[in-house]
């Protein structure tokens, strides 16, 4: 078997007592870190109004990674194209490859767009083979969440309102896709035929990917135009199988893939032993909480402070799908789960993301899978 890079996503975190200068800080030296320990990708999420997540640009984030790594491949997981246009995704990441050429990887997410009718009917057992929560090889896939409770929330709807432009409606996903695909080969035409050419941008070397959570509109997308796929095993686990089985079925070959390519995620937390790992894990259901509850992230917390909360059923129930399926334990143990998350979804990468309230724990984190990582490919 091949070998299977590993790539880093990051949120840029904020610890509680901490503040978004020491976050952004402390993702700059993650990338440099993480360069040194040979992950092959590093990217950013998009996200906004979250006291805890100090990552709401991209494109500002890679530039000012750009500047401190050199060789480590560098994108977004994803560009939030619900609230742009594919003119300004261009644009952006244009200007980074013209001072950073070929390193940079433009992943698109759906988030905030219109609601979409071709999404599949919920498949309850998550994908062809799983029974009873599990995949063939083992792989936990619990039920379904369903974020209609998010989509709903006066918070979401504030998000919506200061993020795009009163009146505005978000294009269809499939059309910004084609356009930005024109956009950056120079072969994009206007209904009434007018070109229109990005400098810079046109001719960058970028890879596209096409970030999804279910085997909906984004994994159809994807596979369609023949790009890569980048299924969220960390956001929505119960239906990363859909989402990869959806991708693989729409996949036509392009001028950039000969075959399916597909990068799984998953939120990790490495230690020596397994007890320390689930110490520094702790705080994690309290923070998925707060994202859950549409309150938005919260700084995260300590492992003192995630024990001290009361927690409801209601509360276990929330995040128990995302609690149960975060890999957590020594080297050994998490590379594990990684290689069933692999061998179960057919992953060509895998891309991790680690949360600690210590930045040094989660260095360390990243450090000690990447040297158990890269012992089980030789």
């Amino acid at each position: 078997m091949s070998p299977t890079p590993l790539a880093v996503l990051d949120l840029v975190p904020i610890s509680s007592g901490s503040n978004a200068t020491e976050a952004l800080r402390n993702s700059i030296d993650l990338a440099q870190q993480a360069e040194r320990f040979g992950y092959a990708r590093y990217w950013f999420a998009e996200h906004h109004l979250n006291p805890g997540v100090a990552g709401t640009s991209p494109a500002v984030l890679l530039a000012l990674t750009a500047a401190a790594t050199s060789t480590i491949r560098l994108g977004s997981g994803a560009v939030q194209m619900g609230h742009r246009t594919a003119l300004s995704a261009v644009e952006e990441f244009g200007l980074i490859d013209a001072l950073y050429p070929g390193r940079l990887d433009l992943g698109l997410g759906r988030s905030g767009g219109r609601p979409t009718q071709t999404d599949p009917v919920p498949v309850l057992a998550g994908g062809v083979g799983v029974v009873d929560g599990r995949a063939p090889n083992g792989l936990r896939i619990p039920p379904r969440f369903s974020f209609a409770h998010l989509l709903g929330s006066p918070r979401f709807a504030l998000q919506k309102s200061l993020l795009q432009l009163p009146g505005a409606q978000p294009q269809d996903y499939s059309e910004q896709v084609a356009d930005v695909l024109d956009l950056l080969a120079g072969t994009y035409r206007s209904a009434e035929g007018e070109e229109a050419h990005v400098v810079p941008g046109e001719g960058a070397r970028v890879q596209v990917w096409i970030l999804g959570s279910s085997g909906g509109e984004s994994a159809s997308v994807a596979g369609a135009n023949g790009l890569r796929f980048a299924a969220n095993y960390h956001v929505s686990p119960g239906t990363v199988i859909e989402a990869v089985e959806g991708y693989r079925a729409a996949f036509r070959p392009s001028t950039e893939l000969e075959r399916p390519y597909v990068t799984v995620s998953s939120d990790v937390v490495v230690a020596e032993d397994e007890v320390e790992a689930r110490e520094l894990a702790s705080g994690y259901g309290l923070w998925v909480r707060s994202i859950r509850t549409a309150e938005g992230a919260i700084p995260f917390p300590t492992p003192e402070q995630a024990r001290a909360y009361s927690w409801s059923d209601a509360d276990r129930e929330l995040v128990a799908d995302r609690v149960e399926t975060q890999f957590v334990g020594t080297p050994g143990q998490v590379a594990d789960q990684l290689e069933q998350l692999r061998d179960a979804t057919g992953a060509d990468e895998l891309v991790v993301t680690t949360v600690t309230h210590g930045h040094a724990d989660r260095v360390r984190s990243y450090r000690l899978l990447a040297q158990e990582w890269q012992r089980r490919q030789r």
